[in-house]
């Protein structure tokens, strides 16, 4: 995997946070904080796609019907224990 080098400008306080995560020993240096925040949100990304799917699908699969909870604990219970 290549690696490309970005600039990138931040404010004081965000440099003073990183420097932070960095002084704690959550990091090694500023670029695998950026590196792991990127890896967060392409991660965070991937679950909210994954949802509305389950949304849509969810829309489409027609007209909701009468849920009984007390007859669905019965049916696990007999078929889990």
């Amino acid at each position: 995997m290549g690696t490309v080098r970005k600039t990138i400008t931040l404010t004081d306080k965000q440099d003073s946070w990183i420097k932070a995560q960095i002084d704690a020993g959550h990091y090694t240096n500023d670029s695998e904080y950026i590196r792991d925040l990127i890896r967060r949100e392409q991660e965070r990304s991937i679950e909210l796609d994954t949802i509305r799917a389950a949304l849509i699908e969810g829309e489409s699969s027609g007209e909701p019907r009468p849920f009984d909870a007390h007859a669905f604990k019965q049916r696990m219970s007999a078929k889990h224990g």
